[in-house]
């Protein structure tokens, strides 16, 4: 079985270093780029199954970074980043990243959103039912089940459940939800969002107080896991 390959495009060198010990003994390729322009040309070049973007590059912002990527690449980009502002999440997120971890981030959390995120690439559109836990989602039959007994759901409950399905381990800003679910003219409509989830929460999770599958991303959105 092959292994997944991971361009670190990141101007520390001790970060690069790190990742590259942890990601190698995890069995992946790592491909390293310490400025913006290599780690364009490297992707572009041997494109990898992930990348792991700095904010703070030398000679570009990483979010310039992003939007050049995601103009042709869409496989995973997790930003890694000291910029912990919310705008700085929301901005790369809106902008298409997978994920954002500050740093200092714990390395057993960054394996894991990688894990997570390259198998939801490699599982995109092969699978018409998407099973969470106790939770199935008949994506062509539009039936939602909770321990193997059908949970009936409003056509605009549904219609989220299943994007944060699709978008499983992903953080989803309320911006995108809103726009995703109600259309452009609802994306400061916030308030919306909070009473939907709060239904789905106390449809689908055995505790909704507590929630194991729609969790909160406090101030940029929500992740479905």
């Amino acid at each position: 079985m092959n292994r997944a390959q991971v361009l670190i495009i990141d101007d520390e060198p001790q970060i690069r270093k790190l990742l590259q010990i942890n990601l190698e003994s995890n069995n992946y390729k790592v491909v390293q780029a310490s400025t913006a322009k290599e780690g364009l040309v490297l992707a572009a070049s041997h494109p990898p199954d992930l990348i792991l973007l700095d904010i703070g590059l030398p000679d570009k912002s990483g979010h310039q970074v992003l939007q050049e990527l995601k103009e042709w690449y869409n496989k995973p980009i997790i930003i890694l980043s000291v910029q912990d502002s919310e705008d700085d999440i929301v901005s790369a997120l809106d902008n298409g990243a997978t994920d954002y971890l500050t740093k200092p981030f714990r390395t057993g959390e960054l394996l894991a959103r990688i894990r997570a995120a390259i198998r939801r690439s490699q599982n995109t559109g092969n699978n018409p039912v998407i099973t969470c836990g106790n939770i199935e989602i008949d994506l062509v039959a539009r039936v939602v089940k909770r321990d193997n007994t059908i949970i009936k759901l409003t056509s605009t409950e549904y219609n989220l459940l299943a994007l944060f399905a699709k978008n499983e381990s992903k953080v989803l800003t309320h911006q995108f939800i809103l726009k995703e679910i109600w259309g452009y003219g609802y994306q400061t409509e916030t308030q919306y969002l909070r009473v939907f989830v709060g239904t789905l929460r106390k449809k689908l999770e055995d505790n909704p107080n507590d929630p194991q599958h729609i969790i909160t991303e406090s101030g940029v959105g929500y992740r479905f896991q």
